[in-house]
């Protein structure tokens, strides 16, 4: 008997079920011979998934369900074998032939107290995949699920494509020849052996030196083809081959970089077909290599075109050229080395992969059109808007590329280590909330205020207003109860913290790091917000906040990557600074337990706050600014915006159907990182008075960086702030355009901050005056 879900609405028309192909969502089947609290919980998680789920009661039907659906999961309840043996049922489906692509798992009684962990052995030789230890909540099961989906379930999706991979390989036209990073031969298809008559077994194994050359080939053309694709570029251009005959033939060559992890190249897929000279002649090969060659006829015009800009293309584009792309038989030798360097199908693959598949129906004006789409798409900056001219809008493009790039790398001996021995000897006593002094305890009751005057606190406390806000904070969030540690803990890592920022700098201090705090708490007040995270989430982003910019140089990642600095080197260019932020605050607050805030906390929940954490702190770096403001607006504000548009339905399930996109836990990330991201660049929306010190502290920051590259003779990445010629109102003017009011557009979509939006107006207003008066400084000159 098979009892099935059929509340998928993706079900509906062929064109949902084409996407849902795409989309390898997987089927399951639950084998449970009574129905309880597990198999409901398993259900349940199906559906919270989107996963078509089928029921069966004994190993008879369970068996023929499975060949009927073909289910990627099947879950067995080997709790009880009165009612069938667990092992029995799962070697019957591993017999049928659809099940070496399932993954299989064993549920598991909980074991006493008391008793030895049972040893897994018996269930893999059954032929099991897993194991899961019964447990009836409908998170772990759906956890559980989604684990499978994401690591098994989409490997095996794979493997199963592997077949058709290859045999689009055997058949393909053109010669496809991959080789390993050394050059040595590891694959070639069909077409290759019939062009150079070789069989396959005579080259696999064997370095490209060791074959024949011809001699018609330019002298320095060996050479410049190994320049350009050990730089990691795609290389194409004309080349004389030499047969198993002797003869030479000229081939169109594409020659394509695989780039693995960590950047390292561990492939070069070569893409050969016969070159037909200016005559429309075919030079010599065999007849079969003929009726091939015919396709290409009509081609040579845009090859020449091509071969012209083979040097500017990056191997990781691996796309057509647009407009002056040649014909969809030539770009279909791009996809196999774009197949072969895939090792996991990404959601950006599976577009470029239906747009691929797209082209084969269609005109040549379309299919040249999507060319120039999947340039687009194959680019690594995706999400960064293209910049007028240098010479247009220097600002704009000094303020970004110190903020959005790594640097020229220039390694030197100019080594910037900032990570401090801090001791909890070398910090102040402890204060409580009940020993703040009375002004300062005056000054906190305003702090569920935006207009909460930061600066203020700074004075008050003697440049130490983390402690105080955070202790406040904190305490409103529950943040004790919840990490179940006392107020002291508290006390000792805030201080802790709070004396690891450098109060030498003019805005990377604690006071930075308490107004990003105080901007955080409220936001975590809005209603929609906290609608849409838990408490975990809320504890994580109090403290990523606290600790996003600890230790801080008040230099930028371009600076110390061009430095060489002992950060850059060991973060890899890569996020140094907001690696290190993330590093230091977990390396500061376990190293002693009178401030480890997360010495009573169980190892899981330790974990999924860290990763919170980690992931939030990382999220305030610029490069992917772009990219996680885009994400935010397509997967929250515009679907929200059209449930709000369309939606003929009451406003309870209006509500409910929002709420449903703010709370999956894809959404719930973009959430948390859209917060922070706020949070820390959050002046321009400031009251004036406070917009315009936090403007006069960052430019500061940068005029000395700026000093000291011309001191030590590095890369000046932002010149416009040089002190002596910068117009400050003008870079507020570039950062708030290009990095600020769009992304607080949609924040304040999401969150409603009318009073915000109302004072980013206003500011705005202010520096444009400025500039209009061809005033540079903070304020207006005095009336003369």
């Amino acid at each position: 008997m098979c009892r099935t879900n059929e509340t998928d609405p993706r079900a509906n028309s062929e064109v949902q079920d084409f996407l849902l192909q795409w989309r390898n969502d997987p089927t399951v089947l639950l084998v449970f011979a009574k129905e309880d609290s597990q198999s409901d919980a398993f259900w349940w998680a199906c559906d919270r998934a989107g996963f078509r789920c089928n029921i069966a009661r004994t190993p008879e039907s369970a068996v023929e369900c499975f060949l009927d659906k073909h289910h990627e999961i099947i879950v067995i309840d080997g709790r009880h074998s009165r009612y069938f043996e667990p092992e029995a049922v799962c070697r019957m489906v591993r017999a049928t032939k659809p099940s070496e692509n399932t993954v299989i798992l064993a549920v598991v009684p909980q074991k006493p107290p008391d008793q030895e962990e049972p040893s897994v052995l018996p269930l893999l030789c059954a032929g099991f995949s897993r194991r899961f230890v019964e447990n009836s909540s409908v998170s772990a099961c759906y956890n559980e699920l989604i684990q499978i989906e994401h690591g098994e379930v989409r490997c095996q999706f794979k493997l199963r494509a592997c077949n058709s991979i290859f045999t689009a390989l055997e058949h393909c036209q053109e010669a496809v020849e991959i080789t390993s990073e050394d050059h040595i031969i590891q694959y070639v298809n069909p077409a290759f052996e019939r062009m150079m008559g070789y069989h396959k077994g005579e080259l696999i194994g064997k370095e490209l030196t060791e074959l024949p050359k011809s001699d018609k080939n330019r002298a320095d053309l060996l050479d410049t083809i190994n320049t350009c694709i050990k730089k990691g570029k795609e290389w194409q251009g004309i080349y004389f081959a030499r047969k198993k005959s002797g003869d030479s033939i000229q081939q169109h060559v594409k020659i394509t970089p695989v780039i693995g992890q960590g950047g390292k190249i561990r492939h070069f897929v070569a893409i050969k077909k016969p070159h037909i000279d200016n005559n429309n002649q075919v030079h010599k090969f065999n007849k079969e290599e003929r009726c091939s060659g015919e396709h290409f006829q009509s081609e040579c015009h845009s090859l020449r075109h091509r071969d012209r800009r083979k040097d500017s293309v990056d191997a990781r584009s691996l796309s057509s050229r647009g407009s002056d792309a040649p014909s969809l038989q030539n770009r279909r030798y791009s996809s196999v080395a774009r197949i072969h360097s895939m090792t996991i199908e990404a959601p950006i693959t599976k577009v470029i992969n239906i747009i691929n598949a797209a082209q084969e129906s269609s005109p040549v004006t379309v299919a040249e059109a999507l060319d120039r789409v999947l340039e687009i798409l194959r680019t690594t900056e995706l999400y960064s808007p293209q910049l007028a001219s240098k010479e247009d809008d220097p600002h704009t493009n000094d303020l970004v590329g110190g903020l959005m790039s790594d640097g020229l790398r220039r390694l030197s001996g100019n080594e910037y280590v900032f990570c401090k021995n801090m001791s909890q000897s070398q910090l102040a006593i402890p204060v409580t909330l009940n020993d703040v002094p009375p002004s300062i305890a005056e000054m906190l009751n305003d702090e569920e205020c935006w207009e909460f005057n930061i600066l203020d606190l700074e004075a008050a406390t003697h440049k130490r207003p983390l402690t105080y806000l955070g202790l406040k904070i904190f305490t409103s969030f529950g943040v004790c109860e919840f990490l179940n540690c006392s107020e002291a803990t508290l006390r000792s890592w805030l201080q802790l913290i709070e004396a690891s920022y450098h109060s030498s700098n003019s805005y990377h201090n604690s006071t930075h790091a308490a107004d990003v705090l105080h901007a955080t708490a409220y936001f975590l007040r809005k209603e929609r917000v906290k609608s849409s995270l838990d408490q975990l989430d809320e504890v994580a982003a109090l403290i990523a906040a606290t600790v996003h910019d600890v230790d801080h140089p008040g230099r930028t990642n371009s600076f110390l990557c061009n430095a060489g600095s002992e950060l850059a080197i060991l973060y890899n260019d890569t996020a140094v600074l907001e690696s290190h932020h993330a590093a230091l605050a977990f390396q500061l607050t376990v190293r002693d337990s009178k401030s480890n805030i997360f010495k009573n906390i169980d190892r899981n929940q330790f974990r999924t706050l860290r990763q919170a954490i980690i992931d939030m702190v990382l999220a305030t770096e610029m490069t992917r600014h772009f990219e996680h403001v885009s994400k935010f607006v397509n997967s929250i504000n515009k679907p929200m915006a059209a449930i709000e548009e369309t939606s003929t339905s009451s406003v309870n399930s209006d509500c409910e159907g929002q709420a449903n996109i703010r709370n999956s836990p894809e959404n719930r990330l973009l959430i948390k990182r859209m917060l922070i991201k706020c949070a820390d660049v959050a002046n321009p929306c400031r009251p004036l008075e406070l917009c315009i010190e936090w403007a006069g502290r960052i430019s500061e920051e940068y005029f000395a960086q700026t000093d000291e590259e011309k001191r030590q003779g590095l890369p000046v990445v932002m010149p416009v702030f040089d002190r002596n010629t910068c117009s400050v109102p003008k870079s507020q003017i570039s950062f708030i355009d290009y990095f600020i009011t769009d992304m607080f557009d949609a924040w304040d979509a999401f969150a409603s901050l009318p009073g915000l939006m109302e004072h980013l107006s206003e500011n705005y207003k202010y520096w444009k005056n400025l500039d209009e008066m061809k005033c540079k400084s903070l304020r207006p000159p005095p009336p003369s």
